[in-house]
């Protein structure tokens, strides 16, 4: 197949990071024309400037549009792309050199529709970055799959690197709006109009995630939340796995009763998977503090996806109310028609 490809990145205020996403795409080994549509999604410090520094390097279409969401603004310039096949990612991303080379190569050695690749940790992050990079992709954590090296069946892309046929998008209607959620919700429905999805190892990014502890909280907090309504919109894709965090939690709190009947077997089994994360983190990042704060990392990420998850799991499953109308902060109120 003769494969065009278009970049596709929504914008909100992060111009910085703009200038840093430009600047690796413009260092791309590929030697084929390539598009890159940057969609402003509403926001109150614009990119403009930096978007016309590049003008002369990379083939860019800019567009601005009134705020509704990053799904949304990825359908708005997924309808004005000019390639064949869109690669969705998040304006924090930096792309290493040769990430088109090989999602190339993969997908004219096996052809899907839609394909997802890892993030990492730039050696320039730092020690807060990294930890929370950590948490996010590692197999001990929720990352889990998201950190792998190999593909794996019905594997479920994000959106910070995504690739999608246009094809595949004209087929099932592009993104929701709700959000989080968006990335497994537009998978699923991808999956049932019969095309597949893979992992390319290869073809990673560095995911900067510019968030602090309290914002990081929030976030995996919207995810432990998100994950009912799409369990109650796509039944089929419900795993006892997402009770994982929250188990977790629970368990922590009743080894710690346990201990003051003596009982310290529990509490210690906790310790050993921190002693474990601990060491894992340590080789794999090559720093203390880092390997330090992952722990921190892994903490809020359980506690705040598990308290999430299980607040949500209950009003989705008792409450007679539609999933945004009782979580309505997860949801955008309008869709762009433009």
């Amino acid at each position: 197949m003769d494969l065009s490809f278009s970049f596709i990145v929504p914008i909100y205020n992060r111009p910085n990071e703009v200038l840093e996403l430009l600047e690796s795409l413009s260092k791309q080994t590929y030697t084929k024309p390539f598009e890159i549509v940057l969609i402003e999604d509403g926001s109150t410090v614009s990119s403009e400037n930096i978007v016309e520094s590049f003008a002369s390097k990379l083939n860019i279409s800019y567009y601005k549009k009134f705020n509704s969401g990053p799904g949304d603004s990825r359908n708005y310039g997924m309808r004005r792309a000019k390639g064949n096949y869109f690669i969705v990612l998040d304006s924090d991303c930096i792309i290493p050199p040769q990430y088109l080379e090989v999602a190339e190569k993969s997908l004219q050695e096996n052809f899907v529709h839609c394909y997802g690749g890892p993030d990492a940790a730039h050696e320039s992050f730092s020690t807060v970055q990294k930890a929370i990079n950590y948490a996010m992709t590692s197999f001990f954590t929720t990352g889990g799959i998201r950190g792998g090296k190999k593909a794996v069946d019905k594997f479920q892309p994000r959106s910070f690197n995504m690739g999608i046929s246009k094809e595949a998008f004209e087929t099932v209607g592009g993104y929701g709006n709700i959000h989080p959620g968006e990335d497994p919700d537009l998978t699923i429905r991808i999956w049932n109009k019969g095309y597949d999805t893979k992992l390319i190892p290869e073809a990673y990014v560095y995911h900067k995630r510019r968030i602090d502890w309290n914002k990081f909280y929030i976030q995996v907090n919207k995810f432990g939340m998100v994950r009912p309504i799409l369990n109650k919109w796509h039944p089929e894709t419900k795993k006892i796995t997402y009770w994982f965090p929250t188990l977790f939690c629970i368990g922590f709190i009743i080894s710690v009763f346990l201990l003051l009947f003596g009982a310290w077997i529990p509490l210690a089994l906790y310790k050993l998977y921190f002693i474990v994360l601990f060491f894992h983190s340590l080789l794999e990042n090559k720093n203390f503090s880092v390997a330090a704060l992952s722990l921190v990392a892994v903490v809020i990420q359980f506690v705040g996806y598990g308290y999430g998850f299980l607040k949500s799991t209950f009003w989705i499953n008792f409450s007679k109310k539609k999933p945004r109308e009782i979580f309505p902060n997860l949801f955008f109120k309008t869709n762009s028609i433009l």
